[in-house]
């Protein structure tokens, strides 16, 4: 039990340390860890609970955590992966904020973030794809179209119709549950 819990802290601890660009830039490193270092669950399964996670409010680091983390430890373990997510990058934030206040206008700096930039978007393309392999996957039964619709409707109504982006999250789950069960 002592190694599982001490895995969760460096898996998650490891990953929040190295991701740049908060929550969705450090799924893919979650996912190394959980699926390919320690295969805790397969990329399914993964992506399974990186839909359902985004489906509720608040952090994604944090919810992917604590449901991995209970998957593999218990409670116990919810507590040690949150902890990992958690912890060391509020300390780094408390100190580094004055370091950062001093160095906010050194170009060097200022080149640091702007060369990091294309990378957070590479991981987070990369992360796209092989969540769309998951949210567009036929199913026997299910309306293969549907999948496409929702995500267009939910494009459009967010960045077109500047709706808030709960209805199009309640309305997703509502036409999931209705017409997109498995064996529907």
């Amino acid at each position: 039990m002592f190694k599982q819990l001490l895995d969760l802290f460096i898996a998650f601890g490891r990953s929040t340390m190295l991701g740049y660009g908060g929550g969705p830039s450090i799924i893919p490193l979650y996912q190394n860890e959980v699926v390919n270092r320690y295969h805790w669950m397969g990329n399914e399964e993964f992506g399974k609970a990186l839909a359902f996670g985004n489906a509720l409010p608040g952090p994604i680091a944090t919810k992917l955590a604590a449901y991995i983390g209970y998957k593999v430890a218990g409670w116990l373990g919810a507590l040690m992966a949150v902890t990992a997510v958690v912890l060391p990058t509020a300390l780094l934030m408390v100190l580094l904020v004055g370091l950062m206040h001093r160095l906010q206008g050194n170009p060097f700096i200022k080149g640091m973030i702007k060369g990091v930039q294309p990378v957070i978007f590479v991981m987070l393309a990369m992360l796209a794809y092989d969540f769309a392999k998951y949210a567009f996957q036929r199913n026997p039964g299910v309306v293969s179209f549907l999948p496409f619709a929702l995500a267009a409707a939910y494009f459009i109504m967010v960045q077109y119709l500047k709706m808030n982006a709960v209805w199009g999250i309640v309305g997703s789950l509502i036409i999931g549950a209705l017409f997109m069960r498995e064996g529907n």
